[in-house]
């Protein structure tokens, strides 16, 4: 198992601070052998960053020996996005738009990217369901095409209601659905704060996920760093360890009044004494 940040906690701080050099020199003095990028740190648009940008990043990564986690947060910055609109043209500039972004996680050596994105996929009034679910599947089937060859993940997260959420709550849902698009790099990750409050036994989900568990993140139940509030997090451990995980437990938070340092590396401390115990009760 290897242990990532995400790197809008450094840029919600201080967006002058931590250019991506320092983001990744940061990461890498905590102990982290990744570092997951939201594009909307880079730009407010796909197409708006720029090669330079992402030469920084193969640098930075390079330099510092650490990985590109990937990307998420990835509709955060441009307007008029939907996954499930009943517009048709609004779904295909979504879709379209989605494709580039996997094409920018590849350009950059990540290997996953993660949908979340609540607000730019919830059903809207007058929607049916299996409507939004086939626009869904189609989007994510589209995703997963164009990282085929380069074998990047497309991650499908389910999401809490907490989050604005209304649609693919749970770890069973979307594993139906890539269970129906049934492509090798379409998948499932899942998130501690979310899990915990739609998932009746997360450990169990996790299990159940199995092959398909392509990227986790790793928060508290208060919106926190691990080790910043109640959570435990050695069952979790227990259960990635019994799959077998090897891909990326990623540190993500939601409150930014706590340093990127601070948050780092507690969460880290946290999550490492957790996987040890796991390991060591096996």
């Amino acid at each position: 198992m290897k242990f990532a940040i995400c790197n809008e906690l450094f840029y919600s701080e201080d967006q002058e601070r931590w250019t991506i050099p320092s983001q990744f020199a940061a990461a890498a003095e905590l102990g982290f052998d990744g570092l997951e990028i939201a594009p909307f740190t880079l730009a407010d648009h796909v197409a708006k960053i720029t090669d330079e940008q992402k030469e920084e990043i193969i640098k930075a990564s390079e330099e510092s020996g650490l990985e590109v986690a990937g990307i998420h947060w990835l509709l955060l910055g441009p307007q008029g996005m939907h996954v499930t609109s009943p517009d048709e043209a609004v779904r295909e500039a979504t879709a379209c738009y989605m494709q580039d972004l996997v094409r920018f996680g590849i350009d950059i050596g990540g290997s996953m990217m993660v949908v979340g994105s609540p607000q730019q996929r919830d059903i809207r009034e007058g929607v049916h369901y299996e409507d939004a679910w086939a626009w869904f599947k189609d989007t994510m089937a589209r995703c997963g095409q164009v990282g085929a060859q380069a074998d990047f993940k497309v991650c499908i997260e389910p999401l809490a209601a907490v989050t604005k959420n209304n649609f693919l709550y749970r770890a069973d849902e979307v594993l139906k659905m890539a269970a129906e698009i049934d492509m090798p790099n379409v998948g499932i990750i899942l998130d501690t704060y979310s899990g915990l409050k739609e998932e009746e036994n997360l450990p169990a989900a996790i299990r159940a996920s199995k092959s398909l568990l392509f990227h986790y993140h790793c928060n508290d139940d208060s919106g926190y760093a691990p080790g910043l509030g109640d959570t435990d997090f050695v069952p979790v451990m227990e259960a990635l360890v019994d799959i077998d995980y090897q891909r990326f437990a990623s540190i993500e938070v939601f409150h930014f009044d706590r340093t990127a340092m601070e948050q780092g590396e507690i969460g880290l401390k946290t999550l490492r004494n957790a996987l040890r115990e796991a390991r060591a009760n096996p």
